[in-house]
């Protein structure tokens, strides 16, 4: 049995008619002999009647502070309302279909409320189905724990389903559908002459999700690469192959392309951030500061980011979201916080940049021609990032996407 994994994000699933192309891709699967297994999200984006965010609005209006336990209940309905329909309306046009709950799927996880990670996969009943010849549709994001409590997979967590059921059942590909063609150069509302790329390798892709790229959870990349097992990512509303994710692993009597010489893969961006520095004297220094500063943060689940640490100064990056308590907790601890708002991260990603002169250069140099202050910056092997104030990121993305050419390979 060739098993094939299709996930479909929300705005893929927020009408009758949204739903019928996806029935129609089901079908195609089927005809090409594959035995389709569907994760679905929940239908919709904010404001749509059973979209996540307006579910967490909807309990947010009764309590600011939501129960976690009783939050996770709530926004699993989301993926199991549009589960079921999706799952009788494959029914309706001849495609008998049968629907799953997270639980039911098999996926088990680590039992924390909000962002619980699959521990393992347990997919006896979606075999049993398919052995049927039942279209399963698996609802994502959601599964129980050990003790048997609802959990959510955060965001993202559909795509988290997705890449967790396709190694478990030995999948030939895993396919994410979303609104755009594939993974671009840059974002194509930023940037004009972005450019779809064909293939990529999952270091690449995964370093490009985690700087802000959202085609796929960088989480779900991690899971499908421990087996290698391939990801395709396309669009519901293009009829193209879409952004082939592999470890570029060909048979003889394929054509190989050669990709190690493409320096950099692509440009992207994560808004709305604050940026944090803490001064530090030599009498700070003696006491730790940063040792009780980044233990303040872990404590209250801040996640801190661009971390430089200095003798004089600590700096790093947070959200939006968490930049006032983690302002409250640091001036508790008897420090003066100096607060940069409305910044943003953009990131120059290519796996092949490792030991190459002259790349920071070139960053630098694009963005100076645009007159864009850099904050601060860093690197890794994969990628380098630099912090510009929110009001330049657009000018910096665009700088950097011409500067290195990629719309023109």
């Amino acid at each position: 049995m060739k098993i094939l994994v299709q996930k479909f994000g929300g705005t893929s699933l927020a009408s009758t008619e949204l739903r019928s192309k996806v029935c129609n891709i089901v079908a195609q699967a089927k005809e090409d002999g594959y035995a389709p297994v569907i994760v679905v999200s929940a239908m919709g984006r904010e404001n749509a009647a059973y979209a996540t965010d307006t579910l967490i609005n909807l309990v947010r209006e009764v309590n600011p502070e939501p129960l976690p336990r009783e939050l996770d209940i709530l926004l699993s309905c989301g993926e199991t309302i549009c589960g079921v329909l999706l799952a009788n309306q494959m029914t309706a046009q001849g495609m008998p279909a049968t629907f799953l709950s997270g639980e039911q799927a098999g996926i088990v996880t680590d039992g924390k409320y909000g962002d619980a990670h699959i521990r393992y996969v347990k997919p006896y009943k979606i075999m049993e189905c398919l052995e049927k010849g039942l279209v399963v549709v698996v609802a994502g994001f959601q599964g129980l724990s050990d003790d048997g409590e609802m959990t959510t997979l955060g965001r993202g967590g559909s795509d988290t389903t997705a890449a967790a059921l396709g190694v478990a059942l030995n999948a030939e590909y895993i396919d994410i559908y979303t609104d755009v063609e594939g993974v671009m150069t840059a974002d194509p509302r930023i940037v004009d002459n972005a450019r779809l790329l064909d293939s990529i390798n999952y270091n690449e892709i995964c370093q490009l999700a985690r700087d802000g790229a959202k085609v796929v959870h960088p989480r779900a990349i991690e899971i499908a690469m421990q087996k290698g097992t391939p990801l395709r990512i396309r669009s519901t509303f293009f009829n193209s192959p879409g952004t082939f994710v592999s470890n570029q692993v060909y048979t003889i009597n394929e054509p190989v392309k050669i990709i190690n010489d493409r320096l950099i893969t692509g440009i992207t961006y994560t808004s709305n951030v604050v940026q944090i520095t803490v001064p530090q004297s030599r009498k700070d220094h003696e006491r730790k500061t940063d040792l009780m500063v980044f233990k303040a943060m872990a404590e209250a689940d801040i996640s801190v980011d661009f971390i430089t640490v200095q003798p004089a100064a600590l700096m790093f990056t947070v959200s939006r979201e968490k930049a006032h308590r983690a302002e409250i907790n640091l001036k508790e601890l008897g420090l003066c916080p100096q607060m940069e708002f409305n910044c943003a991260k953009v990131a120059v990603v290519g796996a092949a940049m490792t030991g190459i002169p002259g790349i920071m250069f070139k960053v630098v140099e694009a963005l100076e021609e645009k007159d864009i202050d850099i904050l601060q910056a860093g690197d890794s092997y994969t990628n380098i990032w630099c912090l510009v104030k929110q009001e330049d990121m657009k000018r910096a993305v665009q700088a950097l996407h011409d500067k290195f050419e990629l719309g023109n390979y």
